[in-house]
Order: C-alpha cells, then sequence, then structure tokens
C-alpha cells in the first residue's frame, strides 16, 4: 500500500510532502479554476496516468485516457476545487458546481477484487469516468460527514493548497509542516529579532 500524500516542489525548487487527506483533494494539486489555471498539470491523457500513479489509489489501475474525458477531469476538478474553497472559507457552496458533483457521483465508481494470493486489485473496465466518479464519491461522503468542518486551506499567505485534515485533534493548519510550517516559524523568529526575512514563497 502506498504511503498517503504527493511529493511536490516548491517555487524554489524544494520537493517535500504533501497529504492532501484524501483522493478528492490530491486531484486538486493538478490545477483549478480562474486564477489557479497557472497551475494546471493535466495538459494531456498522459499526465492523468501520470497522477494515478502517484495518488493514493492503489497501484495497478490501467486507464485508457482520451483529450474528452481529459476535459472532463479538468472540468470536475475545477468545480470540486471551488466547492472545497468554499467549505474551506465558510462561503455557502454554489448549485451550479453541487449539481456537477452530484452528477459525477451517480456514475459507477471503480470497481475492486480479491487476487488469488489474497490481495486486494483492480477490477476489469476501469475507465476515467468511473474514475471520476469515485473522486465525486468520496468527495459527497467528506463534505457530508464528520470531516465536513475539516476542509483547510493552507496558513501560509503565499500557498492556497487545500486539504481535508484528517489528524486526530483536527488542529493542522500548514499543507506541510516541513514546507510552509517551517517557513512559518522562521520568518515569526525574524520577526521577534526586528530583521524582516524573505516574505517569498519557498
Amino acid at each position: 500500500m502506498k504511503p498517503p500524500g504527493l511529493t511536490l516542489v516548491s517555487y524554489g525548487g524544494k520537493r517535500y510532502r504533501f497529504d492532501a487527506g484524501a483522493l478528492c483533494t490530491e486531484l486538486l494539486t493538478t490545477g483549478g479554476p480562474g486564477e489557479f489555471a497557472r497551475h494546471e498539470s493535466l495538459h494531456e491523457p498522459a499526465d492523468l496516468l501520470r497522477w494515478v500513479e502517484r495518488s493514493r489509489l492503489r497501484d495497478g489501475l490501467e486507464l485508457a485516457v482520451t483529450e474528452g474525458e481529459l476535459a472532463e477531469t479538468r472540468a470536475l476538478r475545477d468545480v470540486l476545487f471551488q466547492v472545497v474553497a468554499d467549505r474551506a472559507h465558510g462561503r455557502p457552496l454554489g448549485a451550479r458546481e453541487l449539481d456537477a458533483v452530484n452528477t459525477a457521483a451517480a456514475g459507477a465508481p471503480l470497481a475492486v477484487r480479491i487476487e488469488a494470493d489474497g490481495s486486494r486489485g483492480w477490477a476489469p473496465g476501469a475507465t476515467v469516468a468511473r474514475l471520476l466518479a469515485t473522486v465525486a464519491r468520496e468527495a459527497v461522503e467528506l463534505l457530508t460527514g464528520p470531516y465536513a468542518e475539516r476542509f483547510r486551506e493552507c496558513g501560509a499567505d503565499d500557498c492556497r493548497l487545500l486539504f481535508v485534515d484528517t489528524s486526530r485533534p483536527g488542529r493542522r493548519r500548514w499543507c506541510a509542516m516541513e514546507h510552509c510550517g517551517n517557513l512559518h516559524k522562521v520568518r515569526a523568529h525574524r520577526a521577534r529579532r526586528g530583521d524582516g526575512g524573505d516574505r517569498g514563497g519557498g
């Protein structure tokens, strides 16, 4: 089983581990609507396959991706991004975005099976539509369950990563302590010393 989390690279070239808390929020690292379009990483079908391999989905999922399906993935991601950001900031959820999530969630999800050696594998017939249904169903469960108030945006002023706080205490503030958390500590220390500090992103 893969450990949860994605390896991301900061603007400064530093690699760090980001645990988005769920598959649906992992998808939000690939870009987003409006100003977040500059972070787009799903440019061609192979990019979606690379994200699947990096995600918390179990290894061995075989998919064929068309340009149309890639566009559908970006569309669902963008509405999920808006829904999660709205929930993280306590804003009302948009009807259009909820309709899109609910429509995707109504489809058949990816199916698992038990292999001859007792391990878990993927059932044949995996499609992008099933992948998107799986992502959307997870989002619905989280948005309506005990973690509904645990959607967060990183507390750093220059980081907009979204995640679900699945920690026991529920007080997670940063995308990653090793990244924005440590940068905040350094800046706070410099501010106390009165010598300013780097205000740019890591």
